[in-house]
């Protein structure tokens, strides 16, 4: 993972829980939810870059068991301390170097997918798909680049050579990181992800877009 990306997370930890609060995003908030809770019902799952734990606790409601990890201790820390089921069991891990004693049979990746470098992504997705059973359930939700929202294109500060896209990012302690934050199509997402399954959901919420899809089973 981007070393500033990294960084930037560790150093916003305290702060970050404040995304959740945005008035105009709380309707996709709910739906996400219930989406998520629905997907990952009586599944035990693995949950990447799990932050704060926000999405842990909404899916802890209804899955048998979650793994949720995230390289930065920081912010497994405030995750910890919310009301969570016994179900779940976080741990401080980088995902490129995750090596579970077990496979899964759901993964959810929040807000992680814009994180991915576009020519890390064929090998990200090789990776996570290793830690899964045939047939599993994988989901991501992300942000949509939407005017007069803090992801509108104005809030791009960079695009490189490879077309990966930056957001200049100002902390409450006075930090600035440039960061990777990359907005995908529907029709860029089912093309990176046709290569695992058949029947990929694409739902389009107002400030989110969701994608979700069962691993063909292969031989």
């Amino acid at each position: 993972m981007n070393q500033d990306l990294t960084l930037y997370y560790k150093e916003r930890a305290k702060e970050y829980d404040k995304v959740y609060s945005i008035p105009e995003e709380q309707n996709d908030l709910v739906k996400a939810t219930e989406i998520f809770q629905k997907l990952f019902f009586q599944k035990h799952v693995l949950e990447i870059a799990c932050g704060t734990g926000y999405w842990t606790e909404q899916i802890s409601k209804s899955a048998t068991s979650i793994f949720a990890t995230d390289i930065n201790e920081s912010v497994i820390e405030i995750a910890k301390s919310r009301k969570i089921f016994e179900n779940v069991v976080f741990e401080v891990a980088d995902m490129y170097s995750l090596t579970p004693k077990a496979k899964y049979d759901a993964l959810f990746g929040g807000f992680i997918w814009s994180h991915i470098l576009l020519q890390d992504l064929d090998d990200f997705l090789d990776k996570i798909t290793g830690f899964l059973k045939p047939n599993a359930t994988v989901a991501f939700i992300d942000s949509k680049q939407v005017e007069g929202s803090s992801h509108s294109i104005k809030g791009i500060s960079k695009t490189d050579e490879q077309g990966n896209t930056y957001q200049t990012r100002n902390l409450e302690n006075g930090a600035n990181h440039l960061v990777l934050k990359n907005f995908p199509s529907q029709e860029f997402l089912i093309q990176k992800l046709t290569k695992f399954s058949k029947h990929i959901n694409y739902i389009d919420l107002e400030y989110y877009w969701i994608v979700f899809y069962k691993l063909d089973h292969k031989e």
